[in-house]
């Protein structure tokens, strides 16, 4: 059966088109009580659906937030999402939400979508990026949420601004301190680690990794250390999978004994599952460290030492108030970096 109609709606209660559209769609020029009865009673016995983008129209809201992130099946990125979610509740909006590969060029295309919707508030979350194959896409991207921002939308960004844009207006950043965390770390594991240091990180040019590697250099040298050699592979479980093989058989070969820091946790757990698929086990020949303490390390074995960030309250931070505070981590070390044990086995 075809869905009811506003005209059909106003025939049925007796008043104009223009009447029963300011009831239904939320205008704030309402008719008197008796007539916005007669027109909700015959929406209700009709059946009809309101059409979102007309009440968007009438109230100069759509009630919606446009939400960007890398890939929802990662934790970092779901927790952040339960964040923006708690946020749009709150506000009594909902969320759309947009999972791209972290592509500059996917996100604008997001973003335009979101636009279309007359989302109210549009949030991204993910790394940016400075390498060369994302120029055009930035461009593009910064040039979409430019224009947004000047029609009144209102942008949340975790971590850095978007690269090139011009917006001062309806753009907030929500600031993650991840090149100080990460020094801490490598002071903390410095104390208890007498042998080289190995980062596991993304792709040069991702200003995340970037990042948490300067600042796990910056820890070494200021605890008197050499610095750690860098390993790039992808900013994912497989990339830290594949990085894992390597270090793997170089461990194997030599009574050297590591300690890995991978620049996020899934990373880590990639790292880690190589390791053991080759018969090296943590923390008894190696030792390792993640970034970001994601929901899932409560299930992992040996328990993951990490630096934690507050997803959630990140993610509510850019879906809500721009000055409703800041992002305070720490660090967890756990059994992954402690001395291995002499009656250990695998």
């Amino acid at each position: 059966m075809a869905a009811s109609t506003l005209s059909e709606v106003a025939r049925l209660a007796g008043v104009s088109l223009a009447t029963a559209s300011r009831v239904l769609n939320g205008s704030t020029r309402k008719p008197a009580e008796d007539i916005a009865e007669r027109v909700r009673e015959a929406a209700e016995k009709l059946g009809y659906v309101p059409n979102a983008q007309a009440q968007a129209l009438a109230k100069s809201s759509s009630g919606l937030i446009g939400l960007i992130v890398h890939d929802i099946a990662d934790p970092y990125f779901s927790a952040i999402a339960r964040g923006v979610q708690e946020a749009a509740r709150q506000q009594n909006r909902m969320v759309l939400l947009a999972s791209t590969s972290g592509a500059p060029s996917d996100e604008r295309e997001a973003v335009a979508a979101f636009a279309a919707r007359r989302a109210d508030s549009i949030v991204i979350a993910g790394s940016r990026s400075a390498r060369p194959e994302d120029e055009q896409g930035n461009l593009e991207l910064a040039a979409e949420l430019d224009r947004y921002c000047r029609n009144g939308g209102h942008v949340g960004v975790v971590g850095h601004p978007i690269v090139g844009s011009a917006a001062d207006e309806g753009y907030h950043v929500v600031e993650v301190p991840n090149e100080d965390l990460a020094a801490e770390l490598a002071d903390e594991l410095a104390a208890s680690h007498d042998g080289a240091f190995v980062v596991v990180a993304g792709p040069e040019g991702l200003f995340t990794s970037d990042d948490r590697i300067r600042g796990f250099q910056r820890g070494l040298g200021d605890a008197g250390r050499p610095r750690a050699e860098v390993i790039r592979t992808g900013f994912n479980r497989a990339g830290g999978y594949d990085a894992g093989l390597a270090l793997a058989e170089r461990i194997k070969a030599s009574d050297e004994r590591l300690c890995i820091f991978a620049a996020n946790d899934v990373m880590a757990i990639g790292v880690t599952a190589a390791l053991r698929a080759e018969g090296v086990w943590i923390p008894r020949d190696a030792n390792i460290a993640g970034f970001d303490d994601i929901e899932t390390l409560r299930d992992f074995r040996p328990a993951l030492s990490t630096v934690y960030l507050p997803l959630e309250d990140i993610g509510r931070l850019a879906a809500g108030d721009p000055d409703g505070g800041s992002v305070v981590g720490s660090v967890k070390l756990r059994r992954s970096t402690e001395l291995p044990v002499e009656s250990e086995t695998a």
